[in-house]
């Protein structure tokens, strides 16, 4: 049995567990947000459920549209603050932030737990050792009122990065380059497990931003190795992290990944910087660095959404914020903010945006013929000082003493 599996056989009380096996799981944490969590509600009584399976593992976030962005999404706020006096179970509404760090700072993803979220993005659960399994409403449902989840056992491959990153390349790019090498269905249904010394010696933030973006290589489980022994897979690809440069997946897919050096040149409207795949503190000091003492384009707009409360208390504390406000960017509340195409900072047809969050799909972010490249936060802030798309060191040089992990 390779880890993945081990979880599972532990949970289910069985020895053994291969893939293709089908399983009633037990699952240790339940988790929705202000767009989905409404859905399951009604399924939940629909199916004549009168209470959650444990008032402490079914967790509640508003983090999609905080504050509310139409008299919809208020209705959505307060399903959810209703079911939370109903059953007494976990709900954060009062802007703490994106669900996913939310339940990383509480403490809420451990290793080995089963964690079924409705959301593509629960997969970021897994740089914690989590094995997490994105689920739609209907099943979050029964998921809320049994406390199991029926799962087939996945196929598990195991990408491994060795080595050490070059300058202007981050944990953004390498995930990247992985979706890029390996597409967008290149792990359909299976589950994926990031290790090697490149991605291990990583932050947690960091290791967050691997595991998020397993969902756009179509993987069901991303999960990063916590140094236990990994056991057998289906297969094991190795990357040279000396291989991997700058990336930046263009419009109109994930997948449509390049060096960033092929596009440089391109001009951009709009820069984002945030989301649940890099609105951390680190990601913030990053794109921080770049900006310091420095003004944006006239021609840019750039927004800044911290991805939790914390986050931008610790922004505020190292004087982050006052360099993003005095370089002439947008800081907004801590949320999903314009990510998925709901409001602060929604694009028009005409423009050209550089963003750190995971997907660029046609309307995502705002009209369907607005053009989205997916980067780092070092590329984004540099873009957004020279109004078009350059490549990490094109503005702010590297130092001597600058050392990469």
């Amino acid at each position: 049995m390779n880890i993945i599996e081990r979880i599972i056989a532990q949970k289910t009380g069985k020895e053994t567990v291969k893939a293709g096996d089908e399983l009633c799981v037990p699952v240790d944490l339940a988790i929705a947000h202000d767009v989905t969590g409404p859905m399951a509600i009604e399924q939940f009584r629909k199916i004549g459920a009168e209470k959650v399976f444990d008032k402490d593992k079914v967790v509640f976030v508003i983090d999609h549209n905080i504050p509310s962005s139409s008299v919809d999404s208020r209705l959505q706020h307060n399903s959810l603050k209703s079911f939370y006096k109903d059953m007494g179970i976990k709900l954060y509404h009062q802007g703490d932030g994106v669900i996913h760090q939310l339940a990383a700072e509480k403490a809420l993803y451990k290793e080995g737990d089963i964690v079924v979220g409705a959301d593509s993005h629960t997969c970021t659960a897994g740089a914690f050792g989590a094995v997490a399994i994105p689920v739609g409403a209907t099943e979050l449902a029964a998921v809320m009122a049994l406390g199991t989840i029926d799962i087939e056992v996945p196929q598990t491959y195991l990408i491994e990065v060795e080595g050490h990153l070059n300058p202007g390349v981050y944990a953004k790019d390498v995930i990247l380059y992985l979706i890029g090498k390996f597409g967008t269905h290149g792990f359909t249904d299976k589950a994926v497990i990031f290790g090697g010394n490149t991605i291990t010696n990583m932050s947690f933030d960091e290791k967050m931003t691997i595991s998020n973006m397993a969902i756009e290589m179509g993987a069901m489980i991303g999960y990063v190795n916590q140094g236990e022994p990994i056991g057998e897979v289906e297969a094991t690809y190795r990357i040279q992290a000396s291989d991997i440069q700058p990336q930046v997946a263009c419009p109109y897919s994930p997948g449509n990944v390049k060096p960033v050096k092929d596009v440089e040149g391109t001009p951009i409207t709009q820069v984002v910087i945030g989301s649940c795949t890099n609105g951390r503190v680190q990601d913030m000091e990053i794109a921080a660095e770049v900006l310091k003492g420095k003004k944006i384009s006239d021609m840019v707009t750039m927004i800044v959404v911290p991805a939790s409360k914390k986050v931008i208390e610790q922004m505020d504390h190292k004087g982050i914020t006052k360099i993003f406000r005095d370089a002439g960017a947008i800081v907004v509340n801590p949320g999903c903010g314009p990510c998925f195409g709901a409001h602060q900072g929604l694009l028009s047809e005409d423009d050209i945006a550089v963003s750190t969050t995971n997907r660029n799909f046609p309307g995502r972010m705002g009209h369907n013929k607005a053009k989205v490249y997916l980067a780092s936060p070092r590329t984004a802030a540099e873009s957004a000082i020279a109004g078009y798309i350059v490549s990490p060191g094109s503005v702010l040089p590297w130092r001597d003493d600058c050392e990469k992990s």
